[in-house]
């Protein structure tokens, strides 16, 4: 599998769009720190045993042992002649972690049966092969989503998880020794096919367009861990996942192909740090293709317009594999590849470890108003698939909030969910809250979000697989009063008592007087008022990521445009160095072009030689983009049935309302009035858990009816109360 990535780099092939920013081998310094880093991933159990990988081997070549059968007796079934029963075929692909070879202990196996034209997806494949794997003993929790964006049924076989998803080609047999990177293998094939076929072919280019296969494995690694560790990895929450991840890390390799993981991640924290999103992420130009398949062309396509974070997949058609993400969860991100660089600075001043730089993001810590959404059913497998499709659907509540506060509020999704074990089949989810940094507060303002809460309520209820007993309640809790069940051992922690990195940031930023200055003390309360200091500040693309003595500095208002709604991505950042200019046609100056070039050649001053990259990742992203000037995620939100389609485990698309709604949810913008009187529920410095539930019906027959398309403001989250109250609660 290496052989690819090797070839490359001893050959001396150019990889991706551009030329390399640096072609400098290892120090000896990488070459320990590499050593450190990869000590690190075996001891916090990133790689599997032996025993388990011959295992994972063997329940492979069994299931291909099983759909060359399954293929065998349905082309019996359809009347074929012997000799093309015989001749029949079906094959079995990888991809994902897996075929990256990155994947850990218990990781499911990604998984694409490719199958030929007389095989059906609806009859054969969820009807005879799903009836053949359910009379099997060493198949277990089989799990059938045929309505899915990607059709997959997923299972357990022998314990280790699977999530199998159905290619139907256009061919009578399948060959044996298929090669599915080939476009014309798309050709005459549905559109479930191309996106079930998409996974194995973005993964298998993704191994030829890297430099170095082992030193890509061993970065990916360390960043999907970190990614996870500071709760930035999850697709259908708005951050990225795992393809996105592999992305992100390829293009570092392909600008720095001679360098070890050490380097990589550093350079991965400095290139992003620095990236003026929406420029796109490529490996390799976009490709138009023959088959009349739509590609990601902001040009042709006004949609690709609205998307904020483009990481764009090398595989034909090419498509952006970041759809989800928003301005609040790129805001983080951005923040977070902030935090890293400024580690991997300390690490070279031996001022920091790797264990810093792992350190988990104390989630319930960072804010002091959470929305606590909780989902409930009556057996594990209603569970099961109300998750799914719930999970799919909260992503519209963080962008609802968004637009209807004006992106004054600000939501942090938390990307996992969490289960009390005193309550059977049901499990939670949280976002914290914080009001915009740097935006002027006005005396008792209040964001009043009941009615967005029933507004996604009700969409939520739309789910055509709706059973009863199939429940959601959204509440607000203040930060003090989070459930216990969310915390390891079900103990909430006590204070640290030590710093942590995290701290010591916000500390340095506090000095440096760029905490927030508001007399109110409603921004310090809200934003910076945590438990430790742990929170998350806004990094604006335009920002100076690097002070020389490592510490957070801001540079430019929180207020910047560049992480808004319709960011002109064409402005120089200020990340580039002092007297280095553009002239008139976008071009770089011979100055720039001259340090880009000992940069390239490996500078051995270290001031000039960072100098000079900056400069060569200025000039990556030296291509205009001109992203519209407002509403880019409005047209996300008003295209409901795309994203209901968007999570494998959502189950049926239909839109169509239930017969049966949750009773919760019914007449829910009648408790509002026209003039936005009615019950609230305001957020006080003493107040605890509290369910956004509109009052009782009886009580408001006189109250004219707000009907939900108005989008008025719906919680009251009085900030004032809290900034002031910031001292006593937490």
């Amino acid at each position: 599998m290496g052989s690819p990535g090797l070839g490359n780099q001893i050959s001396g092939q150019r990889l991706g769009i551009t030329e390399p920013i640096s072609l400098g081998g290892p120090a000896d310094y990488d070459l320990i720190k590499t050593q450190e880093l990869e000590k690190y991933l075996q001891d916090v159990g990133l790689y599997e045993s032996q025993e388990e990988a011959v295992r994972r081997e063997e329940v492979l070549g069994r299931l291909d042992q099983i759909v060359k059968s399954w293929v065998k007796a349905i082309s019996r079934m359809k009347g074929l002649n012997e000799r093309l029963v015989q001749e029949a075929n079906a094959k079995i692909f990888t991809f994902g972690s897996y075929r990256l070879g990155v994947h850990g202990p218990g990781a499911d196996i990604d998984t694409l049966c490719v199958g030929p034209r007389h095989a059906t997806r609806e009859e054969d494949f969820f009807g005879e092969l799903h009836k053949m794997l359910s009379e099997m003993p060493e198949v277990s929790e089989l799990h059938p989503v045929p309505d899915a964006h990607v059709p997959v049924m997923g299972f357990k076989f022998k314990g280790v998880s699977i999530d199998l998803l159905y290619a139907r080609l256009s061919l009578w047999v399948i060959p044996e020794d298929l090669d599915i990177s080939q476009d014309s293998i798309l050709q005459n094939t549905d559109e479930q096919t191309v996106r079930s076929l998409n996974g194995c072919r973005v993964t298998d280019q993704i191994l030829r367009l890297v430099p170095n296969i082992q030193n890509f494995r061993t970065t990916l690694r360390c960043m999907r861990f970190w990614a996870k560790r500071r709760g930035v990895y999850s697709n259908v929450s708005g951050f990225l996942g795992g393809i996105n991840w592999a992305l992100l890390v390829a293009r570092i390799c392909q600008l720095y192909p001679n360098a070890l993981p050490n380097m990589l991640v550093s350079r991965f924290f400095r290139v992003y740090t620095q990236w003026r999103w929406p420029n796109p992420v490529m490996l390799c130009p976009i490709v138009e293709g023959s088959f009349g398949l739509q590609v990601w062309d902001p040009r042709k396509y006004p949609k690709d317009r609205y998307h904020l974070m483009p990481i764009i997949t090398p595989a034909y058609p090419s498509m952006n594999s970041s759809y989800n993400v928003s301005s609040s969860t790129l805001r983080i991100m951005t923040d977070e590849f902030q935090r890293g660089g400024e580690i991997c600075e300390a690490m070279e001043a031996n001022k920091a470890v790797w264990d810093t730089l792992f350190e988990a993001y104390a989630f319930f810590d960072a804010y002091k108003n959470y929305l606590q959404i909780d989902i409930s059913a009556v057996n594990d497998d209603d569970l099961r698939k109300w998750k799914g499709w719930v999970e799919s659907r909260l992503r519209q509540l963080t962008l609802k909030i968004e637009r209807h506060t004006y992106n004054m509020l600000q939501c942090h999704p938390h990307p996992g969910d969490f289960q009390d074990k005193s309550r059977p089949f049901h499990c939670s989810y949280f976002m914290g809250l914080q009001r915009k940094q740097g935006v002027p507060v006005n005396e008792n303002e209040q964001f009043d979000i009941r009615l967005t809460v029933e507004e996604f309520k009700q969409t939520v209820n739309t789910y055509t697989l709706w059973k009863l007993g199939m429940e959601i309640r959204v509440s607000h809790v203040k930060r003090r009063n989070i459930p216990s069940f969310v915390f390891p051992g079900s103990v909430r922690p006590s204070r640290p008592s030590k710093a942590t990195w995290d701290s010591r940031r916000v500390s340095d930023a506090k000095v440096s007087g760029h905490a927030g200055s508001d007399k109110s003390g409603e921004v310090k309360g809200v934003a910076d008022g945590q438990v430790d200091g742990k929170k998350r500040k806004r990094v604006d693309d335009n920002a100076d990521a690097q002070s020389k003595d490592g510490k957070y500095v801001t540079t430019v208002p929180s207020s910047s445009p560049e992480v808004q709604v319709g960011s002109p991505a064409g402005t120089v950042s200020s990340c580039s160095v002092k007297g280095s200019h553009l002239d008139a046609t976008g071009s770089v100056e011979p100055t720039k072009r001259n340090a880009e070039s000992n940069m390239t050649n490996g500078s051995k001053n270290p001031t000039s030689s960072k100098e000079a990259e900056n400069l060569a990742i200025e000039k990556i992203m030296s291509g205009p983009y001109v992203s519209p000037q407002a509403l880019q995620e409005l047209e996300e939100l008003e295209d409901d049935l795309e994203f209901r389609n968007q999570v494998v485990s959502a189950g049926s698309t239909d839109n169509s309302p239930l017969q049966s709604s949750v009773s919760d949810s019914a007449g829910a913008a009648a408790v509002v009035s026209s003039n936005g009187a009615g019950p609230s529920i305001c957020l006080h410095a003493s107040g605890g858990i509290e369910e956004l539930e509109p009052a009782e019906l009886t009580a408001m027959t006189s109250i004219p009816v707000a009907p939900v398309v108005q989008r008025k403001p719906l919680i009251r989250l009085n900030f004032t109360s809290l900034g002031k109250a910031s001292e006593q609660s937490g």
